[in-house]
């Protein structure tokens, strides 16, 4: 073989090498394509979304109002639950509690005066033994009407509060058994309602009241309301006694009921008087209520809200059996303090 032929030979082979070996990355990079084709067409697709500016604005226009929506949830249930709470306890403390109530104050008012009577020191004129204008809540007589089966501690005042623990008398007048005309106010209905049945007493019934000076017996001369004719002048020395309270349905009263009484017993000497009708304050005449009760309203209203509003974020961060078990009691507590500050706005003789 000559060299030319080995020469093409070798440069065939060599040819050839180089031939085949970008055939066979041809060949190799078809395969890898193909490969890829076939796990692309069998792989899951997945979709990638690029958020718009549209859709993101609607996202947060539905977050501000599921806001709205939040804030609007937690209003309306700590106003439901305030209202709830002062309706129940409204309802509670009058037609209830009021009861309980008036009859524990005036146990524990009968111990005191029966041991101020033991003494000697119980109050027979508009001053303590000290010289001191008697203060407003302090027993000052024990009333019996034997007709009623009524027997109860008097105290000193006549405002909404004091009219609570029992009848009030009021201090501008002189004590039962003494020359004048001495007024006891009392509630009709609520707070063991003392004088809701004064309307049936009769000309002639006995009624007793016992004072610092002894027992006073006074005789029922008759019932009165507005536009009824007032008794007669009184002459001088004598003594009359006139129970008020309130007419009408039981705490709708529409007006004033009176009981006028006349003293069969002697006369009791009066100590000097230092108050007059111009000395006292509105919320001591018939039917009055007391503004000062305001500020316990508006404190006792001020708790009620914060619980109510507590009472919500709890039902909302720990369910609602758990918020209502811990709520309930706090809820009532504070409507029932709330419902007791209404009731002294109310007619000091409802």
């Amino acid at each position: 073989m000559s060299r030319h032929s080995a020469g093409a030979l070798g440069n065939g082979r060599i040819n050839s090498r180089r031939w085949w070996v970008p055939t066979t990355i041809v060949y190799a990079s078809s395969a890898a394509t193909l490969e890829r084709t076939e796990k692309a067409e069998f792989a899951p697709s997945r979709t990638v979304t690029t958020p718009s500016h549209g859709s993101s604005g609607s996202a947060r226009t539905k977050a501000r109002r599921a806001q709205r929506d939040d804030g609007a949830v937690w209003v309306t249930s700590a106003a439901l639950m305030i209202f709830a709470a002062l309706l129940l306890g409204f309802v509670a403390d009058v037609v209830f509690v009021s009861q309980v109530q008036e009859v524990r104050t005036q146990q524990v008012l009968l111990s005191d005066y029966r041991s101020d009577l033991a003494n000697g020191v119980a109050p027979v004129g508009q001053t303590d033994s000290n010289g001191n204008l008697l203060a407003p809540g302090t027993p000052v007589a024990i009333l019996a009407v034997p007709t009623l089966g009524v027997s109860e501690v008097v105290v000193e005042g006549t405002t909404a509060g004091q009219t609570m623990d029992g009848p009030g008398h009021r201090r501008d007048t002189p004590l039962p058994g003494q020359p004048g005309i001495s007024l006891i106010f009392g509630r009709q209905a609520a707070f063991g309602g003392p004088f809701g049945g004064l309307q049936s007493l009769r000309p002639g019934d006995p009624i007793t009241v016992t004072t610092g000076q002894g027992e006073q017996t006074y005789a029922v001369m008759d019932v009165r309301r507005a536009g009824d004719p007032m008794p007669g002048a009184l002459a001088q020395g004598e003594s009359r006694l006139t129970l008020v309270t309130a007419d009408g349905t039981p705490y709708v009263p529409y007006g004033v009921l009176r009981v006028d009484a006349k003293l069969i017993s002697p006369v009791q000497p009066m100590p000097a008087r230092l108050l007059s009708a111009d000395s006292l304050a509105p919320a001591e005449q018939a039917m009055a209520g007391d503004p000062g009760a305001w500020i316990g309203v508006v404190l006792w209203g001020q708790a009620l809200l914060l619980a109510a509003l507590a009472l919500t974020w709890c039902r909302v961060r720990w369910g609602a059996w758990q918020a209502w078990v811990i709520g309930v009691p706090v809820l009532g507590f504070l409507g029932l303090a709330v419902a007791g500050q209404i009731v002294q706005l109310l007619p000091n003789l409802m």
